[in-house]
C-alpha cells in the first residue's frame, strides 16, 4: 500500500464488467497484485463497476491519478469510463488464468451469462476456444433460475447437490424448459438434493460439449463465479475424468488479464518515451511510430483471436460484441 511519503510508482488497472458482477485489479510496475475487488450490483451495472474501482483503489491506498493505464474487458467493457483501451474476455481470461496457474493449458470459464473454454499454449496465448453466449443454459443464470425453483439459496445448491443421487436427469438446457422439469420433479416429491444433482450433471455435460469442440488439454483451470460452486467443479471433473484446478480468486481472472495487458501497454509507452529522448530531433516521430505499433498489435490480436463466425452476417450483434466466435489457431505473439 502506498503512503503519502512514499514516491508513487506507476500502477495499472484491469476492469472486467460482466453480466452480473464488476471486478477490478491493480498491479504495480513489477506486475505484482496490489488490490482487487468483486462487486455484484445488477446486470452490467455502471454503479457496480464504479464501486469495484473505488474499493480496489481504497484497498491499495491510491487514487485514480496514480493509475497510469487501464484496460477494460467483459460484456460492459465499453461502459468503463476510465478505460484507455478494451480487450475481449477471451484474451484477458487466458492471460489472467495463465498468470494465476502457471502451466495451465485449458481454461473453463463459466460466468453469469456465458461459458467459455479456452486452450492456451505454454506462453499463455490463446490457441483455440469455444463459447456459448446464445442462451443461459449451463451458466450462472441457469443455476440462479433453478435455485429459485427449488427455493434454495444460490450458495447452498452446491453442497446440497453433492449429497444427491445422480439417477434423475434434466433433459433440457433451456432455463425455461429446465425449470418446468424441476417443477415436475418437485411435484413427484423427489428430494431437492437429487434434483440439484441432476441440474449440475446437465451443466457438466453441456460444458463437456464445449471442451470437445476445442480438444481437451491438461492441466485445466476453472474461473468465473461458478467455480465457487463445489458441485459444479466436482460434476465437471467426473464428466471429464480429469482434475480441475481452482485459483484462489477465480472471479478476477479477466480483470487480472486486463491489468497485465495494461502493464504491457505502459511498458511499451515508456520505451517509446525513452526512444524519443534518445533519438534527438527525430525522437518524436520514432516514439509516435512505437506507440502506433500498439494499435497494430491489438488489431492483429483481435483479427487472429476473435474473428466473428462467418455464418452470421457482418451486422450480427453477437459478432460485433462479446458474442459468437469460431475457434482459430494462432501463433504466439509477444506483446512486449
Amino acid at each position: 500500500m502506498a503512503t503519502q511519503t512514499d514516491p508513487i510508482p506507476p500502477y495499472v488497472m484491469g476492469v472486467d464488467l460482466g453480466s452480473n458482477t464488476a471486478k477490478s485489479v491493480v498491479l504495480d510496475s513489477r506486475g505484482e497484485l496490489v488490490a482487487h475487488s468483486v462487486v455484484q450490483m445488477g446486470a452490467v451495472s455502471k454503479g457496480g463497476v464504479r464501486a469495484s474501482i473505488a474499493q480496489t483503489l481504497e484497498q491499495a491506498g491510491l487514487t485514480r491519478e496514480h493509475i497510469a493505464r487501464t484496460i477494460a474487458t467483459g460484456y460492459g467493457r465499453r461502459m468503463v469510463e476510465m478505460a484507455d483501451r478494451t480487450f475481449t474476455e477471451i484474451t484477458c481470461h487466458a492471460r489472467g488464468a495463465a498468470r494465476m496457474m502457471p502451466g495451465v493449458r485449458m481454461v473453463i470459464d463459466i460466468g453469469g451469462q456465458d461459458s467459455k473454454v479456452i486452450a492456451v499454449d505454454a506462453n499463455g496465448f490463446v490457441e483455440h476456444f469455444a463459447m456459448n453466449d446464445r442462451c443461459a443454459g449451463g451458466t450462472g443464470k441457469f443455476f440462479e433460475v433453478l435455485a429459485k425453483a427449488v427455493e434454495v439459496e444460490l450458495d447452498e445448491i452446491g453442497p446440497l447437490a453433492l449429497r444427491g443421487s445422480t439417477e434423475a436427469q434434466i433433459s433440457s438446457m433451456c432455463a425455461t424448459f429446465a425449470e418446468t422439469e424441476v417443477i415436475s420433479m418437485l411435484a413427484e416429491d423427489r428430494p431437492k438434493e437429487d434434483i440439484l444433482a441432476a441440474v449440475h450433471n446437465a451443466v457438466a455435460k453441456r460444458t463437456v460439449g464445449l471442451v470437445n469442440r476445442v480438444g481437451i488439454r491438461t492441466p485445466i483451470v476453472m474461473t468465473g463465479g461458478v467455480a465457487k460452486n463445489p458441485a459444479a467443479v466436482r460434476f465437471l471433473e467426473r464428466a471429464l475424468d480429469v482434475e480441475i484446478h481452482l485459483p484462489a480468486e477465480p472471479q478476477i481472472a479477466g480483470a487480472l488479464g486486463a491489468a497485465l495487458l495494461a502493464l504491457d501497454d505502459l511498458r511499451a509507452m515508456q520505451r517509446a518515451s525513452a526512444e524519443r529522448s534518445s533519438a534527438g530531433p527525430d525522437g518524436d516521430a520514432a516514439g509516435d511510430a512505437a506507440v502506433a505499433g500498439l494499435a497494430d498489435l491489438e488489431a492483429d490480436l483481435l483479427d487472429r483471436q476473435i474473428r466473428p463466425d462467418p455464418a452470421h452476417g457482418p451486422a450480427c450483434a453477437h459478432c460485433r460484441g462479446a458474442g459468437s466466435f469460431v475457434p482459430l489457431s494462432i501463433a504466439p505473439i509477444d506483446p512486449r
